[in-house]
């Protein structure tokens, strides 16, 4: 008889693993299905992609070359002076793998905590019996069976496939590939200017590679707030040397015995062959739904591979929930984590709150560009009248101290009520600053909200107080 559970969740990454906790906590007997293996493949790691081939180690590989970059070219003006400085590509990423591990082995230790039953294997559907639903674990063809009254989805994603090649992680490179080089690429080649593609060019960038980044888009973080892409773009090209190429349209890709070849005609229409030592795919990610037999059950997904969902994660079926990148909106860590406390607490009889309007998005580059709400190009194309403010940080005492004065903030609020809808920033540490800015739009302030809040002298915030001031002409260092 297989063992029965209030709650299953299937998948550990950021939402699975905090809605089995939350969902322990709130007294239900709960397991957590995952098959995640740890790098060298012997153990189970929990976390997902997030934490073992995405968020963590990037940011830990981006702190890493940008203390490098520093030592070469910032020390200097600090009075420092750095001789024989060597980088170990290897070491760096020894650091990274460290990092996961350790917080891969906080999330056991947050389970056997609060009691939360560790399932390693593939989860998937096998039918529904009884007000039960049936789940088959298969660890390596060893298959078990539990039972649950309530199951969620949290499966997240995995990259988008490219048609003209195949990854290898040898020179064509996913995430997790460009997150385990131990050496640096002479020309390193990156096939789009997201989230992924930024971060990892940047990486390696920073260390020594000649990067070039391929767009099929022809603007720049066409999901950014224009005026703050194209601040991000100037820098990256023309002060950090990222070779950004726009509009392109890939013909064909050939992997070489020492390289990658890649052919496609430029924004102009012309014919280009640029040859690479190592290639990174970074084209997005799609739903990781395939393998968990829903048809077993019938639970429904669109003609992309998502699970249909309302509102408040709810399938079809009832009982059965989904959360994350596996559903609707935007594929990001926190808003995961967060729809996963939502979706325990409904189980309880809770009514939670989850607003994907005021989710923030970070890119993690050097500097930082952060939002949240409505871009300007937004409210244009849905006529909403607005006002903005804008601000640098090229004045601001603390950024100035730092050494990082460069980048903007915008708020846009509602031109008759004042109400924020949007900001935008591009800067020093604005991956912290944003939250101000949910915060605002959460609580539905407004601009002169933010104005009369008193910000500490001298930090980096006051350049979001200079902002909104300025969304009233009253500007006071502008």
């Amino acid at each position: 008889m297989s063992q029965v559970f209030d709650v299953a969740v299937i998948g550990a990454g950021p939402g699975g693993y905090i809605a089995a906790i939350r969902a322990a906590q709130l007294g239900f007997k709960t397991a957590c299905i995952d098959a995640g293996l740890n790098k060298a493949g012997d153990a189970p790691a929990l976390g997902g992609t997030c934490l073992n081939v995405g968020c963590i180690p990037s940011k830990a590989l981006l702190q890493s070359s940008e203390h490098f970059h520093a030592a070469q070219h910032d020390f200097a003006e600090h009075g420092i002076t750095v001789a024989g400085m060597q980088f170990d590509a290897a070491k760096m990423i020894a650091r990274k793998d460290a990092i996961v591990t350790k917080l891969t082995g906080g999330i056991k230790f947050l389970f056997q905590k609060n009691k939360v039953a560790s399932l390693h294997g593939r989860g998937a559907f096998k039918g529904f019996s009884d007000g039960l639903y049936q789940i088959e674990i298969d660890n390596k063809g060893e298959k078990t069976e539990i039972s649950a009254k309530n199951v969620i989805v949290a499966t997240g994603s995995v990259p988008r496939p490219l048609p003209l090649v195949e990854i290898d992680n040898v020179n064509v490179l996913d995430n997790e590939g460009a997150l385990n080089l131990t050496e640096v690429p002479q020309k390193l080649g990156v096939i789009g200017s997201g989230v992924i593609g930024l971060e990892m060019g940047s990486v390696w960038k920073r260390v020594g590679a000649e990067v070039t980044v391929l767009e099929a888009m022809p603007v720049f973080l066409a999901a950014a707030d224009q005026q703050i892409a194209k601040e991000a773009y100037k820098i990256f090209t023309k002060e950090q040397g990222l070779a950004i190429e726009l509009g392109v349209k890939l013909k064909e890709i050939n992997k070489l015995s020492d390289g990658v070849e890649v052919k496609y005609d430029n924004e102009k229409g012309e014919a280009v062959s640029a040859k690479f030592d190592k290639l990174i795919v970074a084209i997005g990610r799609v739903p990781n739904t395939d393998g968990l037999n829903t048809e077993a059950v019938g639970l429904e997904k669109d003609e992309r591979g998502f699970i249909k969902v309302d509102g408040e994660c709810r399938s079809n079926l009832p009982n059965v929930w989904a959360i994350g990148d596996v559903v609707r909106g935007p594929m990001l860590a926190h808003k995961a984590s967060e729809e996963g406390v939502a979706v325990a607490e409904r189980i309880a009889g809770q009514k939670p709150h989850v607003d994907l309007d005021a989710v923030p998005f970070v890119i993690y580059t050097d500097p930082e560009i952060a939002w949240a709400g409505k871009t300007e190009e937004q409210l244009k194309a849905e006529g909403i009248a607005y006002k903005k403010g804008m601000s640098g940080f090229a004045a601001n005492g603390r950024a100035l101290g730092l050494g990082k004065a460069q980048g903007t903030v915008k708020i846009l609020a509602d031109a008759q009520t004042d109400r924020i809808l949007g900001v935008h920033m591009i800067g020093p540490m604005v991956s912290e600053l944003v939250s101000e800015a949910v915060l605002s739009l959460e609580f539905k302030a407004s601009s002169e909200d933010i104005a009369r809040i008193v910000h500490a002298h001298p930090t980096l915030s006051e350049v979001l107080h200079e902002a909104a001031l300025a969304a009233d002409k009253r500007a006071l260092h502008g």
